[in-house]
C-alpha cells in the first residue's frame, strides 16, 4: 500500500474516530486503525468490538492495499505535522512509513488479518431519520442513562419509531427522561423498538454535532439486523452492538394524577438549587422543597457545613407540602432545557415529581422528566 493524503482531510477523519478506539484493551489490534486504500479513497476503521466507526477521505492511491496503524500515536503525530500532503507507505513486517515535508517516521503496525471483520450496512432496509431531531433526542435523554453495569438494560436508551413520531426514553431507576418528536413521517409500519447503548449515543451525538455545523448531512440512515445497529451519516458509518433484554415498562411510571404544579423560570430555579446544593450532603445531594402560597422554598441543612435557603415567587395556591429531591438530577434536566419556563408537577411527598418545559416555546417535542422523591 502506498498513498498520499492531505493533512487536513486525514486529521478530520482521525479526530472523528478517536472516541471509538479502546485506550486500554487486552486485544492489541483494537488499539489500531485499519487503513484500506482503493480507487481514490482511503477508508479508516476503528472498533472496540461493541462499537465501530468506518469513514473515508479522498487520497491519491499509488498502490492499493491495507495496513493497521496504532491509533492514538498516529493521531497525536499527525496533529503535530505541518499542513500539506502526507505520504503513507506499508513496509515489510507491518511497519508503516509516514512522510510529510522534512519529517520522516516509521511506526510498528500489526497484521491486517488480525483486525475484526465488520458487518456491512444493510442499505435496503435503512430508514432516514432527521439528523437534528436525533441529536436533540439524545441530548434530552443521555444524562438519565444508568452507569451501573449490573443494570444491563438501563445502560442505553429505548428508541421507538412509529409512522408519525420518534420517541426516546432513558432511566437509571431513580429518574426517567421521555421525549417524543411528533411531526415525523417515517416509512415504518406499526412500531419499531431498539435499545441503543450509551456509548453509541455519545459517539452519534458528537458526529452529528461536527457534521451539522459544517456540512449538508441532514439525515441519519438507520438500519438494524439481529444483533447490530447501523447509523450512516454521509460517508461515515457507525455500527453498534444492540443491547438485549427487556427495557422497563416506562409507561407505568409516567404520572397520571399530579394535581399540584408550579411554573418557574429555568434560570431562577437552577440558580436557587445550585446555591442551596452547596450545603447538601455530598453523597445524597438531597435538597428540600416547600410549596406554600405564592412561594417555593428550596433549602438544605448539614450539621457539618451549615444550612441554606432560597425562595422563588410562584403563583401556587394549593395546599402546602414538603418534598425532597436529588439536586443533581434536577440541575441536569434544567441545563438541557436551558431557558424559558418549566412546569413542576406534584401529587404528594411520596410520589414522583414531573418536570416539563413550557411547550409554547417548543411545540415539536413533548418532553417530560420524572424524578423519584427522597426521604429527608
Amino acid at each position: 500500500m502506498e498513498i498520499s493524503v492531505s493533512k487536513q482531510d486525514l486529521l478530520k477523519e482521525l479526530t472523528a474516530t478517536q472516541g471509538v478506539v479502546e485506550r486500554k484493551t487486552t486485544i492489541p489490534i483494537l488499539s489500531n486503525f485499519l487503513f484500506e486504500a482503493a480507487g481514490d479513497k482511503l477508508s479508516i476503521t476503528a472498533t472496540d468490538l461493541d462499537l465501530s466507526l468506518r469513514t473515508n477521505c479522498p487520497a491519491k492511491i499509488k498502490k492499493e492495499g491495507s495496513c493497521t496503524i496504532p491509533a492514538r500515536k498516529l493521531y497525536d503525530y499527525v496533529k503535530l505535522l505541518g499542513d500539506g500532503e502526507i505520504s503513507i507507505k506499508l513496509l515489510e513486517n507491518h511497519w508503516v512509513q509516514i512522510r510529510s515535508g522534512r519529517s520522516n517516521t516509521k511506526m510498528v503496525g500489526m497484521a491486517r488479518a488480525n483486525f475484526p471483520a465488520l458487518p456491512l450496512f444493510p442499505a435496503e432496509s435503512a430508514i432516514k431519520l432527521p439528523a437534528q431531531v436525533i441529536r436533540n433526542l439524545i441530548a434530552k435523554t443521555i444524562f438519565s442513562i444508568s452507569s451501573e453495569e449490573s443494570r444491563y438494560t438501563l445502560n442505553g436508551a429505548l428508541l421507538v419509531l412509529k409512522p408519525e413520531s420518534i420517541t426516546m426514553v432513558a432511566t437509571d431507576g431513580h429518574r426517567l427522561a421521555h421525549v417524543e418528536h411528533v411531526n415525523s413521517k417515517l416509512p415504518v409500519s406499526g412500531e419499531m423498538k431498539v435499545l441503543v447503548p450509551k456509548k453509541a449515543m455519545s459517539e452519534l451525538s458528537s458526529l452529528l454535532s461536527s457534521l451539522l455545523n459544517s456540512s449538508d448531512v441532514q439525515v441519519v440512515e438507520f438500519a438494524k439486523d439481529e444483533s447490530t445497529l447501523f447509523f450512516r451519516l454521509g460517508s461515515r458509518i457507525l455500527t453498534s452492538r444492540q443491547l438485549t433484554g427487556q427495557f422497563p415498562n416506562y409507561e407505568a411510571v409516567l404520572p397520571r394524577d399530579n394535581n399540584k404544579s408550579v411554573t418557574i423560570h429555568c434560570d431562577e430555579f437552577s440558580g436557587a438549587i445550585q446555591r442551596v446544593a452547596q450545603f447538601a450532603d455530598e453523597r445524597s445531594n438531597a435538597i428540600r422543597m416547600r410549596l406554600e402560597k405564592d412561594e417555593l422554598k428550596v433549602s438544605t441543612s448539614n450539621t457539618e457545613i451549615g444550612e441554606s435557603e432560597d425562595s422563588i415567587e410562584t403563583s401556587y395556591n394549593g395546599d402546602p407540602m414538603v418534598i425532597g429531591f436529588n439536586s443533581q438530577y434536577l440541575l441536569e434536566f434544567l441545563k438541557v432545557v436551558g431557558t424559558g419556563d418549566v412546569r413542576f408537577e406534584f401529587k404528594d411527598a411520596q410520589s414522583a415529581g414531573q418536570l416539563r418545559p413550557d411547550e409554547a416555546t417548543d411545540s415539536e417535542y413533548k418532553y417530560r422528566y420524572i424524578v423519584m422523591p427522597m426521604r429527608i
